[in-house]
């Protein structure tokens, strides 16, 4: 099975409100961290073996995989022994790898540190602080179909605004943050082949450029279309946002049952 890379170390500096105290993939949403749901979204396609690279507070990462079996169960505790039976377990039946990559090691340095589990094989990459309701096995597909090293999703950014429907001069409703139609830019979900690791040489590698830029040059890069929802969570609003889209039921993004 094709394994999943998630960035999870960087500082999210913008969102500062939220990670002087955790690390950015770890801010929730909905009373779930957004690494998460991102897992949850693959794990829905079937890839269920997740490799996140940590840095930043990543012992707050590690903490929430070591107890997340025991906050999946009920269970039932005898305080005179101390013995603990587990009654019933909602855990998520994934395989997580914990790599600790260095707290100011850049995004390509972060890469290159899992080549030893990772040279053999295709695997996707994403970052830790976006979501959407990409299909990422029509995804992997089409990277496996060009036969080139590298697949990027290319998405709509969002509005910085909501939006107004008009009727005449009568306000119809409000939107929250529509698509603009012009421009694509890298919205994660990317797969690679272990040639990428060619591009990358050590902690102060940056995927963006010594990666991406490098392999498109070498007419190496293919972008993968992604016309519909995409958000990432750059700022306190944007985790609002996607925080009143769960809570009303009508988070996009969240494509299992």
């Amino acid at each position: 099975m094709t394994k999943v890379v998630i960035l999870a170390g960087g500082l999210g500096t913008r969102l500062a409100e939220e990670t002087e105290l955790k690390p950015k993939p770890m801010v929730e949403i909905g009373g779930k961290p957004i690494l998460w749901h991102i897992m949850k979204s693959y794990a829905h396609y079937g890839f269920t073996e997740f490799f996140v690279a940590l840095g930043y507070k990543g012992e707050m990462i590690k903490h929430y995989f070591c107890d997340y079996h025991n906050m999946s169960s009920d269970m039932t505790i005898d305080l005179a022994t101390d013995r603990v039976k587990k009654r019933k377990t909602d855990a998520e039946k994934w395989t997580v790898h914990l790599i600790d990559t260095g707290k100011d090691t850049l995004t390509g340095g972060r890469v290159k540190r899992l080549e030893p589990w990772l040279k053999d094989n295709t695997f996707m990459l994403t970052y830790g602080d976006g979501v959407a309701n990409i299909d990422v096995r029509k995804l992997l597909k089409f990277h496996r179909a060009h036969g080139h090293i590298g697949t990027v999703s290319a998405v709509r950014p969002p509005a910085r605004f909501g939006g107004i429907v008009l009727d005449g001069n009568r306000i119809a409703e409000f939107t929250e943050k529509p698509q603009i139609g012009e421009g694509w830019i890298n919205g994660g979900f990317m797969v690679f082949e272990p040639g990428v690791f060619k591009y990358l040489k050590d902690d102060r590698s940056i995927l963006e450029t010594d990666g991406m830029e490098r392999l498109a040059k070498d007419h190496q890069l293919m972008a993968y279309r992604h016309n519909r929802f995409w958000q990432c969570m750059d700022t306190l609003r944007d985790k609002r946002l996607l925080d009143r889209l769960w809570q009303a039921d009508k988070a996009p993004w969240k494509i299992w049952k």
